[in-house]
């Protein structure tokens, strides 16, 4: 398992310069994305918005262990498009985040590398304009235990610098923590010795 537990991000969308080449235009834009429904959804919008345009090419990567990813030129030859946009993700090292390049077509051929070139620049120029965060990778854990514990287990929290996402407080109390990806190991040790409580790693 990877040590690395941070990621490069976008938090809102974007959009970039427009790029000309012989009468067609690109126009780059990069949004923030969890799963592919919401590329889905992002990429019709588009379409509405942009429905004289001739080609909407796009690329995007989901992910932080495990990163998936996909490329589409849209009716572009092959490798024109896509590829070179998620040439650019690649290059700004950045994930949870899907590239759109729209084009209006101007009449004139590109050919394969005037393509690559356009939609590369476009993809880039929506990038540099993009503010890029660093997040980290955190493992949700799921904490059980009687009410008569919680000060021994609130002592470890806040010893820890653990942030409670969801509590439930009856007699049997229930914490959702997170902890950052390089500390969960240790962090589970320390309340499975407490031996008051039930400790399950959850998903987010």
């Amino acid at each position: 398992m990877s040590n690395i537990d941070t990621y490069n991000t976008i938090e809102k969308p974007f959009v970039g310069e427009i790029f000309k080449d012989r009468g067609s235009k690109f126009l780059g834009f990069a949004f923030p994305v969890s799963n592919e429904n919401q590329v889905k959804e992002f990429i019709n919008k588009l379409k509405l918005d942009h429905h004289k345009a001739r080609h909407w090419c796009y690329a995007w990567k989901i992910g932080r262990d495990t990163i998936r990813f996909r490329a589409n030129d849209d009716g572009e030859p092959s490798n024109s498009a896509g590829q070179p946009i998620l040439g650019q993700l690649v290059s700004f090292d950045i994930t949870n985040t899907l590239v759109v390049v729209v084009r209006y077509f101007g009449g004139t051929k590109l050919g394969v590398g005037g393509l690559i070139t356009a939609y590369r620049t476009s993809a880039k120029y929506v990038l540099e304009e993009a503010k890029i965060v660093e997040k980290t990778i955190d493992i949700y854990f799921e904490l059980t235990f009687e009410y008569e514990f919680l000060d021994k287990v609130m002592r470890v929290i806040k010893e820890c610098n653990l942030r409670i996402n969801h509590q439930v407080m009856e007699m049997n109390c229930v914490f959702e923590i997170s902890v950052r990806k390089k500390d969960a190991v240790a962090i589970k040790t320390t309340f499975e010795n407490l031996r008051c409580l039930q400790i399950k790693e959850i998903e987010e």
